[in-house]
């Protein structure tokens, strides 16, 4: 038996973790003196203190290592450590961008002194959106589901044989925008009229071209709001984007590009 200073040791783990693991029943020492009240734990205890360690290094909350050293299924367990690679590897990619949105960022401030250039660089005008035919998928949704509800969408297409025009996009009808829970729009364009669920009619928008990663698109309608307010406009309809250039043509983040559309009337 190992008194508890040892186990924290051998482990490396400190004491004061042990007693919470032990409170929250996650790793219970082998026995406890009655008398002086000292934790001792068996040496067969230390895979499982091990495998805690390794499965937080996973990122797994402590209810979680919980739920997966309780799990008796080795497909289910094999099937969480799978989706949970899967959430690291995304979690890496999208560090990846951001580490080279700081890159650039920390370029323009060398190349022009001021920290804020990265928001200025925006050209916007006035024309009229396009006129498109479109499949479309409208609900509350998150920016996460995108892809589930795009899916739905092409799964539609298939099966009323509707050509695929080259344009996605998403309108956002909500004031407030939550990334969580938004009224949002999905669409496809379509080539054929008769097989869309509705035509998004052309009307007068500010326009640009935002370049780089979805996440900093926030900066793009920053630029599109003071623009519009400072040169006598206001809304006139729920904004969309179009995505001109995406991850399925094999680019980078930093060589997406981003249409964006604030339809206008003058004040």
């Amino acid at each position: 038996m190992l008194q508890v200073g040892e186990f924290s040791k051998i482990c490396a783990v400190s004491v004061k973790t042990l007693h919470h693991y032990d409170r929250i029943g996650l790793l219970r020492p082998e026995s406890v003196d009655p008398v002086t009240g000292y934790r001792y734990y068996s040496t067969e205890q230390i895979d499982r203190m091990l495998y805690i360690q390794r499965l937080k290094r996973y990122g797994f909350s402590l209810e979680e290592v919980q739920e997966l050293l309780s799990c008796t299924d080795s497909r289910a367990l094999y099937t969480r450590l799978l989706q949970q690679k899967e959430k690291l590897q995304q979690e890496q990619r999208d560090r990846g961008t951001i580490l080279q949105e700081l890159r650039s960022h920390l370029l323009m401030f060398e190349r022009t002194g001021d920290i804020m250039t990265y928001q200025k660089g925006y050209t916007i005008a006035v024309k009229d959106s396009p006129e498109l035919p479109v499949m479309a998928c409208r609900q509350r949704m998150g920016v996460d589901d995108f892809g589930k509800y795009y899916g739905a969408i092409f799964e539609r297409m298939t099966k009323a044989q509707a050509a695929p025009a080259g344009l996605t996009g998403a309108m956002y009808y909500d004031r407030e925008f939550d990334p969580n829970d938004s009224d949002i729009e999905l669409f496809v364009a379509v080539r054929e009229a008769n097989k869309a669920d509705r035509t998004l009619a052309a009307r007068p928008c500010a326009v640009t071209v935002h370049r780089g990663a979805y996440s900093t698109l926030p900066e793009a309608y920053g630029a599109l709001v003071s623009w519009i307010e400072a040169n006598g406009y206001v809304f006139d309809g729920a904004p969309y984007e179009l995505y001109l250039k995406t991850q399925f043509d094999g680019l980078d983040p930093a060589d997406w590009e981003t249409e964006i559309y604030f339809p206008i009337r003058k004040k």
